[in-house]
C-alpha cells in the first residue's frame, strides 16, 4: 500500500517542478468553451471504451482510467493547463491508490484536443517518455479528425501491449480496483 509520504510526493513534487504560466487566452478560450463532452461520446461509445479498458487489463495489475473532460473549468484555467489538470485529476481520483501502484491516467482534453497520460510510479519504467508520447499524438490525430471514440479505444489498447510487455508474469485473478467507465466531465 501507499503510504501517506509516497503519496504527498507523488501529488505534490511533479506541481512544483513544473511552472505553468497564466494565460487569459487559455482562460477565455475554457470560459466560452460549450460542455461538449457527452455529445462526442454516447452511451454506445462510452460502453465500447469501457470494454477496451477491460480489455487492455487483461493479465497483469496495470490499472487504466480514461477521463474525458470538455474544458477545464473556468475558475481554474487561467493558472492551469491540460497537464496540470490530469495531475490533479489523478490525485483527486486516486489513480495512484492502487496495491501494486500500477494506475494510469488518461486524460482527453476536448476544448484543447490535448491528450496526457499520467502513470504511477510502479511502471514509470515501462518504457520510455517516447511511446507514451506516440499514444497520445496518435490520439491527438485521431481527435483532429473527429474520430473520437476510436482516438480513444486505440490509446487505451497501446496501453494494454506496453503493460503487456512490462508485466513479464500474468495474472489471472484480474479484480478491477478502478472503474472501466470512462469519467465525462462537463
Amino acid at each position: 500500500m501507499v503510504t501517506t509520504t509516497d503519496t504527498t510526493a507523488i501529488i505534490t513534487e511533479p506541481k512544483l517542478q513544473e511552472k505553468i504560466q497564466p494565460s487569459l487566452k487559455r482562460w477565455l478560450k475554457h470560459f466560452f468553451y460549450l460542455p461538449a463532452s457527452k455529445r462526442y461520446f454516447s452511451k454506445q461509445d462510452q460502453a465500447a471504451i469501457a470494454e477496451a479498458v477491460q480489455q487492455a487489463e487483461q493479465g497483469h495489475v496495470g490499472e487504466i482510467q480514461v477521463v474525458i473532460e470538455g474544458h477545464i473549468p473556468s475558475h481554474q484555467a487561467y493558472h492551469q493547463n491540460a497537464r496540470s489538470r490530469a495531475q490533479q485529476l489523478f490525485a483527486e481520483l486516486g489513480v495512484w491508490d492502487t496495491e501494486h501502484n500500477s494506475g494510469i491516467l488518461v486524460y482527453l482534453n476536448l476544448c484543447e484536443q490535448a491528450v496526457e497520460i499520467i502513470i504511477d510510479r510502479g511502471i514509470n519504467t515501462a518504457t520510455t517518455q517516447l511511446a507514451w508520447q506516440k499514444i497520445c499524438d496518435e490520439m491527438i490525430v485521431n481527435l483532429k479528425q473527429k474520430k473520437y471514440r476510436a482516438a480513444v479505444i486505440k490509446g487505451v489498447l497501446d496501453i494494454g501491449q506496453i503493460l503487456d510487455q512490462f508485466y513479464e508474469h500474468k495474472v489471472i485473478d484480474n479484480s478491477d480496483e478502478l472503474s472501466n467507465f470512462p469519467k465525462i466531465m462537463n
